[in-house]
């Protein structure tokens, strides 16, 4: 080992005891006489005679053995002006006195030269080396390096001093402090460094070599200069200087070995003199305390601007050598040692020595779970802290983010807010690719804000307020903080800087998923076994850390089936990200890169809270393909993630979607869960239990279908034609059946979950429904409402909707939030396929519930206006239909109403009584009848044809809505007054129904209820028995009935007479219908029997008289054959003769 490389890292010492001193002093002094060095300074040194006097005079007091730096005429007015008079008679302490004083306060310029040669003497004796082997016996022989090192060359004491920091034994290290500070007050008293600096120095004009007139104690300002050109060309500023290595390697250790005492530092000491006594006055120096405290101090408004600039700069250093920490290095240099951070012979020492790599390596064995020791960890916290506040302090920023500093946050340097700006720019900005990005990515590796908010400063601040309220439960310092501020993200809880700040931190976070450590804690093995990622602080070509998540959620929601899964713990952790996700696209990278162009085109004004993902679900069809991908897997694994959230026996969606419109839902919520159902329509991929259920049944059964309303539309046909065909083994599996009904019962509630229904409608409900809210099936509701005003295509569409509820009555959503409760009371036990028909039973119950009454009544008008909407008339009619009303149906259009034509077809031949039904079909023909009697709107003809003659005639009977019969009552008896042709036909269909049954003339049916019981009791309904049967008992004397019966019935005789005279019979069936359900068919068949026999005798007597008359003409002409017939030719015409 050279000399000048040791004793670059300083050549200090100097003999404490004052006998010591001045013994060594008259040899030193003789020795200088003959020093080149000296002799050169000397004869360069214009201040001449003066100076060479002042010597002559300090070598004869030093040979006196006695000498005194207070007692030289060159320095006595100073010291005694400057120094306490205690401290005369100690040279080091006058040496340090005048070294340390004011700016204000000058020296004499023989007294600095008599200083500088004095250090000089004492730092360039090797001599010297037997006065450090005195004092420092014992650490010499502790210390291996020093006490194999050479004698007599200068090594041992280079040595004690770059181990110093190891030196225990008082004396020797008080020695050695002590000292320290004289050479560190003049670069050339620092052997070989002059040597190796001396031509940067020159070409960076940091100051003269010769001493000229300079004050020679000001010579600590060249370290500074070199040291701010290092900084310079490690930023790559414009014009900036290269500096050899070798004076580098020197100005580094200077730093390095000034690193316990703040005074070591001349210009630093200087600087900041006055700010240190402001702030640290009680701060002790040594173990760069000081330092730290100043550090600590920085951006207090009033700390000088000078103290700023040498803290920022001693920072910078730092930065590039952590060695210039003393407290780090100390505090650090087992835990570098025992995970080897100082041992990579691949890398560089100028990388292996920066504190980012420091950070790095002692952050990745923390996130290992290895030990790193408390003191260490609490430096680390501090310099990480300090790379937050400071952007400048990390080259590598300087240097690319430049020009967005200069254009965007200039001004901004304190406190952090430089580097949020930044963070902001690119946050705002969208830029995905970059030089300045990629240094900020790597300084939020190199801090780890992540893992304690604190060090984050302007983050610390901005969200103060909402960790103390938001957060208090969680330990200061502890990740889960950041945690907690994303969940409160948006909520009453956080204030907007908080806001910002939290959300330019997490932009960088979301692109390295080790930025999060407790997603990284729980999910390394994982990542490493499924992803195969390496260490913390190292990175793949393969498998980039942006890609690492993307990997992990992949897997999140695999089942054993589908291969490797992730632990439960990582799971929670990756479906915590995605929540924070949701809220920002800009935290997702992948989704923000492939959406870019998307993003600006489809939702450029959504600027809210998670309205960007929403905009480009609801867009997904119009997306680029690359977009449409993630934003599908993205929603894929959302529905997975809520479907995964289970809570008591069933899935947490399928309750929020059946609970949805409750009082206690909040709206926003309400919101969210129906924007959702909305994009499950888009894939039936989206419905995670669906997938899951149907996934092998939509292959087989459904290929190429994506859209989740045409799968279950493919799957319900299927299943529908098996339960017809009464297939033994159904093609769809049972489990996707039943989920399969799940999805069918969700999309009845609104009318955007089923979009083909939607877009044909959408114009029509502009028009007509306008002001419905979706949801509840309300606009469904208005649609069928309004069902005879929609277009064509709206009609067919509604059409078919209700008839397949009305063969599935669990699918109308109206009818079945209306009436829960009465299904609960009196259809419990029903199938689900008839409860319409178990609510009709019960509707006139006096437990019937108004509203859910009035939902089954406009259920019984539509059905009445198409056997086809009445799936119970449809299958009891199915062969009577065709053979007694096949006109009206080849007049029939699909999906269109018959308005009735066809149950008034069939009531009529029900009204005949003549059975040409079957008994089923007979029976709900009577069902419907008797439903109609009661209440006029369930007749579809009717109230068509006597829309304007009901509310003339019968208003205050419709006003009533009492639905007992009375408006048809009305009509009955106002038969005369109406004068439109087809309602008067309607009355008399009315009237003659009436003759078939009792029971569909209620008022006739409750006045005779009594006498019904008494004189009919065993006589069964139907075809006329029980009205006959009346009639008889009014004829019979004998027989005495209820006033009101007896004047209804005579009532009803007139109407049929009246009936009978103004709809004579059409044909001779109408005519034979007629007489048979006429009461006195008796009567009119006995005189139409009589009427017969007479026209037989006649016939008899003609015949007989007519045979007599032609018998008498054959006669005649036999007697008188002369008077033969006149013949005629061809053409009638008489042939002349």
């Amino acid at each position: 080992m050279a000399a000048c490389r040791r004793v670059q890292r300083l050549l200090l010492l100097i003999f404490i005891s004052g006998s010591i001193c001045s013994a060594r002093g008259a040899k030193s002094v003789h020795g200088d006489s003959d020093n080149p060095a000296d002799n050169s300074e000397r004869g360069k040194n214009p201040a001449g005679e003066g100076k060479a006097m002042a010597l002559e005079g300090a070598s004869s007091v030093r040979r006196s053995g006695g000498w005194k730096l207070a007692e030289e005429a060159a320095c006595r007015e100073d010291v005694s002006r400057i120094c306490p008079k205690h401290s005369w008679n100690n040279n080091l302490a006058v040496l340090e006195c005048l070294q340390d004083r004011k700016d204000d306060t000058e020296i004499g310029a023989d007294c600095n030269h008599l200083l500088w040669n004095y250090k000089l003497n004492l730092t360039t004796d090797p001599k010297f080396e037997s006065v450090a082997i005195e004092v420092c016996k014992t650490t010499i022989n502790g210390i291996k390096e020093c006490a194999a090192e050479e004698r007599g060359k200068g090594y041992l004491v280079s040595c004690l001093v770059d181990h110093r920091t190891n030196i225990s034994e008082y004396q020797c290290n008080q020695y050695i402090t002590k000292m320290t500070s004289i050479v560190f007050s003049d670069y050339r008293l620092i052997c070989g460094f002059m040597d190796k600096c001396k031509e940067d120095i020159n070409k960076l004009h940091c100051g003269s070599v010769n001493t000229g007139d300079k004050d020679i104690h000001s010579q600590g300002e060249v370290i500074s200069c070199l040291e701010k050109g290092l900084v310079s060309e490690a930023e790559e500023q414009p014009g900036h200087y290269t500096i050899r290595e070798d004076c580098k390697k020197a100005i580094m250790r200077v730093a390095e070995l000034s690193s316990d005492d703040f005074h070591l530092d001349r210009h630093l000491y200087f600087s900041c003199r006055e700010d240190r006594e402001r702030f640290c006055e009680n701060t002790p120096a040594g173990e760069g305390k000081v330092y730290k405290c100043l550090f600590n101090h920085k951006y207090e408004e009033s700390m000088s601007d000078k103290c700023k600039d040498a803290l920022s700069t001693r920072q910078k250093l730092i930065a590039q050598d952590y060695k210039v920490s003393y407290s780090l290095a100390k505090a650090c240099k087992p835990d570098l040692r025992k995970y080897r951070c100082n041992m990579d012979t691949a890398m560089p020492r100028a990388r292996e020595a920066k504190l980012s790599y420091l950070l790095l390596c002692l952050e990745a064995a923390v996130h290992r779970g290895q030990t790193v020791s408390g003191e260490c960890q609490g430096e680390m916290l501090d310099y990480r802290r300090m790379l937050m506040e400071d952007y400048s302090l990390s080259p590598e920023i300087v240097l690319h983010c430049r020009g967005e500093i200069d254009t965007h946050c200039s001004g901004l340097h304190h406190k952090g807010r430089t580097l949020h700006c930044l963070m902001r720019v690119f946050r705002d900005k969208a830029i995905m690719e970059g030089h300045c990005q990629k240094a900020i990515q790597t300084l939020i590796q190199e801090t780890d804000p992540g893992a304690d908010y604190r060090i984050d400063r302007a983050l610390n601040e901005a969200c103060e307020s909402v960790i103390q309220t938001a957060c208090k439960h969680i330990r200061n310092g502890d990740p889960m903080i950041l945690s907690c501020l994303m969940e409160h993200l948006y909520t009453d809880k956080m204030v907007e800087d908080c806001e910002h700040r939290l959300l330019e931190l997490q932009y960088f976070i979301s692109r390295d998923w080790k930025l999060d450590p407790i997603l990284y804690k729980k999910c390394q093995n994982d990542a490493a076994r499924i992803c195969h990622t390496h260490g913390w602080n190292e990175t793949s070509e393969f498998m980039p850390p942006g890609a690492v998540f993307s990997c992990l959620y992949r897997h999140a929601y695999r089942t054993e089936m589908q291969g490797r899964r992730l632990s439960r713990d990582c799971k929670t952790e990756v479906q915590r990200i995605l929540h924070q996700r949701a809220l920002d696209v800009k935290l997702d990278p992948e989704l923000q890169q492939r959406c870019m162009t998307d993003l600006g085109k489809w939702c450029s004004e959504k600027t809210e809270p998670g309205q960007e993902l929403d905009c480009l679900q609801d867009h997904l069809e119009d997306l680029v393909p690359n977009c449409r991908d993630v934003v599908g897997n993205l929603t894929e694994l959302e529905s997975e993630d809520v479907a995964d959230n289970q809570i008591d026996t069933g899935d947490l969606m399928e309750c929020l979607v059946a609970n949805k419109h409750q009082k206690e839902m909040n709206e926003k919520c309400t919101v969210g869960v129906t924007h959702f159902q909305l994009i499950q329509m888009k894939d039936f991929r989206f419905s995670y239990k669906f997938k899951m259920a149907c996934k092998e049944d939509v292959l087989k059964l459904c290929p190429n279908i994506k859209k989740k309303v045409d799968v279950v539309i493919c799957l319900s046909t299927t299943v529908r034609n098996d339960t017809l065909q009464e297939v033994k083994d159904q093609r769809v599996s049972v489990k996707c059946r039943k989920q399969l009904r799940v999805e069918e019962l969700e999309m009845s509630e609104d009318i955007r979950l089923e979009p083909d229904l939607y877009e044909s409608c959408r114009q029509d409900i502009k028009q007509h429904c306008q002001n419905v809210v979706f949801g509840n099936a309300q606009v469904i509701e208005c649609l069928k409402e309004s069902k005879k005003h929609l277009t064509q295509q709206c009609h067919q569409k509604v059409f078919r909707l209700q008839e397949t509820e009305m063969m599935d009555p669990e699918l109308d959503f109206q009818l079945m939030r209306v009436c829960k409760q009465m299904i609960r009371r009196f259809c419990s036990d029903t199938d689900a396929k008839n409860l319409l028909q178990c609510l009709k039973q019960n509707k006139n119950s006096e437990l019937m519930d108004p509203k859910c009454k009035q939902m089954i009544t406009k259920r019984q008008i539509t059905q009445n206006t198409d056997y086809r909407l009445n799936p119970v008339l449809r299958k009891a009619c199915k062969a009577d239909i065709p053979k007694f009303c096949q006109n009206i149906l080849n007049k029939a259009r699909d999906d269109n109403e018959l308005e009735g034509q066809v149950i008034s077809c069939l009531k009529l031949k029900y009204a005949d009584q003549v059975r040409t039904c079957n008994r089923n079909c007979e029976g709900q023909i009577s069902v419907i009848l008797q439903e109609s009697a009661l209440d006029y709107r369930l007749d579809p003809q009717l109230q068509l044809q006597c829309s304007e003659e009901i509310p003339r005639l019968c208003a205050e009977e419709v006003a009533a809505q009492e639905q007992t019969g009375q408006v048809e009552e009305c009509l009955k008896y106002n038969l005369l007054k109406i004068s439109h042709e087809g309602c008067k036909k309607e009355v008399l269909n009315i009237l003659k129904e009436s003759k078939a049954d009792i029971f569909v003339d209620p008022v006739l049916h409750t006045a005779c209820a009594l006498d019904i019981k008494h004189q009919c009791a065993a006589i069964p309904p139907g075809r006329g028995r029980q009205m006959s049967c009346l009639m008889e008992a009014l004829q019979d004397k004998r027989v005495r009935l209820q006033p009101e019966c007896k004047k209804r019935l005579q009532d009803r005789i007139d109407m049929w007479s009246y009936a009978a005279k103004v709809a004579p019979a059409e044909g001779f069936s109408d005519l034979a219908g007629q007489v048979f359900t006429s009461p006195a068919k008796t009567y009119i068949l006995s005189m139409l029997a009589m009427c017969v026999a007479l026209l037989f005798l006649m016939g008899l007597l003609c015949g007989r008289i007519t045979k007599r008359v032609t018998q008498e003409l054959k006669d005649r002409s036999l007697d008188q054959p002369w008077a033969a017939p006149i013949s005629k030719n061809r053409k009638g015409y008489i042939p002349i003769h």
